[in-house]
């Protein structure tokens, strides 16, 4: 029988864990990694507290499916990146802040490559920046970007990291403590959340990097947890920032996303677009006509979702095959690996079935809109020492290279300061100790589900947009109310305490949110803050960012903070400069009120709570597993896996490769290399996936090039794939070698030999497989013809005649890489009246790179086709022959054509 818990008492103040560094870094994801790497590497003594485990935690072990702005040389420029986010954000943004992640994103992106994170790359070798929204190409796919978390911890696990960087799991901060005289940053109040003790470090500098507020409105279904935000971001460190004396801005400018509906998941449009996916409304009609993902595009959604032209969908079942099954290979593991069990379980599948979206809960997040910590261009807040990276930092649309950039300036910054050695103020000491273990004095108290969902109902009732002054007052008075009723909470575990915190801290970002949305007249970031009694946006008065922070009072005070001079002109925006307004605190809005009740209501009766289920007896792990895991935490070499790796069990030996993907000693790659001719294919799946991880970071040694020869022998199609794969990438091939392995028997494997000969531009021999039995592999041939370095249209000839419509598309837009000379330009032109639409789009594709005489009066003709994506690609070709009269009078008649996309693109010829 299980021996009785034994409740938690409230530890005394005066028994608290003392804990002193240079640097302390408040939270264990993104930004907070990358912020105590940077910060050790310049010598200081960081600490790194994280309320759950490091390796698991943070929105980025949720799985990656890319990068949103990767601003890579020769495919986009900085400036215009920033004119892009200053758009998107309405003007309201600090420029040189974007700036930052513009400037030195590439840089972050190359540094994670050399720890081991992958970037999606073509052939040659060079980063697959794909164009998502109609300006601006920088998007970067992570195939395998759900392991990011892991590279990451690798790399603070390496010795000469853990000699600098002390890591305290399961230590969860509940305030910044501040210097009584001059207010500087000195360290922080916590809690151990498995054992209760208190905690108190001391710290030259601190750096907030807990993520955004992701548990601030319902879901739809809701359940607490299941929001479209990492539900373990509770708005630590918004809250924690106030009540330190930070200013926080945009507050009022919420984070709403699309999602599938009734599963609070991403939509993926960032994935599903680049493959040729989009959002339709019920009429299968493009809709959206914002050109960047802001809350215009979100007010748009919101309005066809309002409509009869309800509901919206994402469109994927007009694509081929193995388009859906590449989308479904990233959608169902990196992104959500339960969403296909939800499609499954509903009947759906991509081909047969449009998915419905929806509209997630509201969110306070810098990363994804802009409300945050107001930062500068070093991540410094405007407390003396204190730091605010990632989601937490207010810098609109960082997304996940932002918080890395922002994480290491933060670094830098901070590690010029040494531990704080003088006494801390004991009042802030004890409020900090009051808000940890007040439930644990009234156990009896409302459990913290139940308080948190009514808190958060409130929210969805009197907050979310569309707003008003009157719902935003009910709001302020709600979480007033409530702040009684949670100091009220009973916990007994200290699980339950830090559940508890996180209520607290919920509760806090309510009141900034319903404050600032109340403090800001008008209406501005579409969706983002919709306020129906102030329904214009305010350029001359509103052109200012909403500053709130605590008075000395304790009150919530707010002050409108000029836009400063742009870095990069916007013609759209001008701010008026001046001086700040200080607005002092928001007045509330008079409600009327019918009066109190003369009688209570009725309580419910009381219900038994159903006997317990007894759960299935669980078989305990593999006693060498447990010593693989224990061993994994100290970094080991070779020499300490190799017992692992020789063991007689599949799974232990499984685990041990997993392990060496993990650490990656010196020699890792010939043995991961040896374990693809395993006995077992658990462990020849795990030494693949490791290879394909570690590929960045892997010498191209001769020893691993004879393994990988040696490994595409092995009867498991999946051992093949990954072998070329990583030959390819690592040169380590040559085309006698790839085109061999066109007489492979696997589809998937000959794809790979194909995009190997590709990048040693193997022309004859990619010619040899135009004529392979399956589409997918002619399909890359074609793609590939126009990939090589010194593309010809000549070889492409069988495949423009191909029976399949789906090469013969391909192949015809290969043209417009390899060049369409008369000859082709004629086939072209006559290829836009096949019956099929994927041959006309290509062939509107095609004459991109055809002379003008006759591209232009086939393209015109074009515009009338039925297809949607044929018009679309009649435009995108259009354009580039815009200098043609007949051109730009065919555009210009194209500017009111019923797909979103087709106006767009045609509007630019007036630009």
């Amino acid at each position: 029988m299980d021996s009785p818990v034994v409740p938690l008492t409230v530890p005394d103040l005066a028994d608290a864990t003392e804990l002193s560094c240079d640097v302390l870094v408040i939270g264990g994801g993104t930004a907070g990694t990358m912020a105590a790497l940077t910060a050790a590497e310049r010598g200081a003594n960081v600490l790194l507290l994280e309320k759950a485990h490091v390796r698991h935690s943070g929105a980025l072990a949720m799985g990656m499916d890319g990068v949103n702005n990767a601003v890579v040389p020769g495919r986009a420029e900085p400036d215009d990146y920033v004119a892009e986010i200053t758009r998107a954000n309405d003007g309201l943004v600090d420029q040189s802040t974007v700036r930052q992640t513009a400037t030195r994103g590439f840089g972050m992106v190359q540094r994670l490559e050399s720890y081991g994170v992958k970037f999606e790359k073509d052939e040659h070798g060079e980063y697959a920046v794909r164009q998502v929204h109609r300006s601006g190409s920088y998007v970067l796919p992570m195939p395998e970007g759900k392991d990011v978390k892991k590279v990451l911890y690798r790399q603070l696990r390496r010795r000469e990291m853990r000699e600098r960087i002390r890591i305290e799991n399961r230590v969860m901060p509940v305030r910044v403590l501040t210097h009584p005289e001059d207010g500087r940053a000195v360290g922080a109040a916590a809690f151990n959340t498995r054992t209760g003790e208190f905690v108190v470090v001391r710290a030259g500098a601190v750096i907030l990097a807990t993520g955004p507020c992701g548990r601030l409105g319902l879901p739809a279904s809701g359940y607490l947890y299941g929001t479209y935000e990492n539900p373990t971001n509770a708005g630590d460190g918004y809250a924690m920032a106030y009540h330190a004396g930070a200013a926080l801005t945009g507050i009022e400018c919420f984070q709403i996303n699309p999602l599938i509906k009734d599963y609070n998941g991403p939509a993926c449009a960032y994935v599903a677009n680049p493959f040729g996916g989009y959002q339709v409304n019920r009429h299968g009609e493009r809709f959206v006509e914002s050109d960047y993902w802001s809350g215009q595009m979100m007010a748009e959604f919101a309005s066809e979702l309002a409509s009869d032209r309800a509901p919206v969908y994402l469109k994927l079942s007009h694509l081929p095959e193995e388009t859906i099954g590449a989308v479904e290979s990233i959608l169902h593991t990196t992104e959500r690996p339960t969403r296909g069990t939800f499609h499954e379980g509903r009947g759906h599948d991509y081909r047969t079935h449009d998915i419905e979206m929806h509209i997630s809960e509201i969110g306070l997040c810098g990363g994804h809109s802009a409300s945050g910590v107001r930062v500068d261009s070093h991540a410094r807040t405007t407390v003396p020492r204190l730091y605010a990276a990632g989601d937490l930092a207010s810098v609109p649309h960082n997304y996940m290279i932002g918080a890395f950039v922002f994480g290491d300036l933060a670094g830098e910054d901070a590690s010029r300061y040494s531990a704080y050695e003088g006494e801390l103020d004991h009042e802030q000491l004890a409020a900090a100790h009051d808000l940890v273990y007040r439930p644990l004095r009234h156990p009896e108290g409302p459990p913290q589900p139940q308080v948190e969902y009514k808190l958060r109902r409130f929210v969805n009732d009197y907050v979310a947009p569309p707003k008003t002054g009157a719902k935003l007052s009910l709001a302020v008075e709600a979480f007033d109310r409530m702040s009684e009723e949670i100091a009220g909470m009973g916990a007994r575990t200290a699980h339950e305490l830090m559940r508890c915190a996180e209520v607290s801290f919920i509760r806090d970002c309510a009141e900034m949110a319903a404050r600032a949305s109340l403090a800001r007249t008008e209406s501005r970031w579409g969706l983002y803050h919709e306020r129906l009694d102030h329904p214009e946006r305010d350029d001359a008065g509103w052109l200012h960012h909403l500053d709130l922070r605590k008075s000395p009072s304790g009150a919530m005070e707010f002050t409108a903070r000029p836009v400063e001079p742009y870095l990069v002109p916007v013609p759209e925006f001008a701010p008026p400069g001046g001086p700040e307004r200080h607005l002092g605190e928001v007045e509330l809005v008079p409600v009327a009120t019918a009066g109190p009740r003369d009688t209570a209501p009725a309580a419910r009766p009381h219900t038994a709570a159903p006997a317990p289920v007894e759960a299935p007896a669980v078989a305990s792990p593999h006693p060498r597993l447990l010593q693989l895991l224990s061993l994994v935490e100290e970094s080991p070499d070779l020499d300490a896996l190799d017992p692992y790796l020789d063991d007689e069990d599949p799974a232990v030996r499984a685990a041990a490769v997993t392990a060496l993907g993990e650490t990656a000693p010196a020699g890792t790659g010939p043995v991961l290399a040896a374990r693809l001719r395993d006995g077992s294919p658990l462990v020849r799946a795990a030494a693949s996936a490791a290879l394909r991880e570690l590929v960045e970071v892997l010498p191209a040694e001769p020893e691993l090039a004879a393994a990988l020869r040696e490994a595409l022998a092995v009867p498991d199609a999946a051992v093949r794939s990954a072998a070329l794969e990583v030959l390819r990438a690592l040169r380590l091939g040559d085309a006698g070698l790839y085109g061999g392995a066109l007489a492979d028997t696997t589809v998937e494997v000959r794809v790979q030999a194909v995009r190997a000969l590709v990048s040693v531009d193997a022309v004859a021999e990619l010619t040899v497989a135009a004529a392979d039995p399956a589409r997918e592999v002619r399909v890359a041939v074609a793609r590939g013809l126009a990939a090589v370095r010194n593309p010809a249209p000549e070889p492409l000839g069988p495949l423009l005649d191909d029976p399949d419509p789906l090469v013969r598309g391909a192949a015809l837009a290969a043209l417009a890489g390899t060049g369409c000379p008369a000859g082709y330009a004629t086939r072209a032109e006559a290829a836009l009246g096949d019956p099929a639409w994927q041959v006309r789009s290509g062939a509107a594709t095609a004459l991109r790179a055809a002379p003008a005489d006759p591209a232009v009066p086939a393209l015109a003709r074009a515009l009338a086709d039925a297809n949607a994506d044929v018009r679309k690609a009649a435009v995108l070709s259009l354009l580039v022959h815009r200098a043609d009269p007949e051109a730009r009078a065919a555009l210009a008649g194209a500017s009111d054509d019923p797909d979103a996309d087709v106006r767009a693109y045609a509007a630019r010829a007036a630009r």
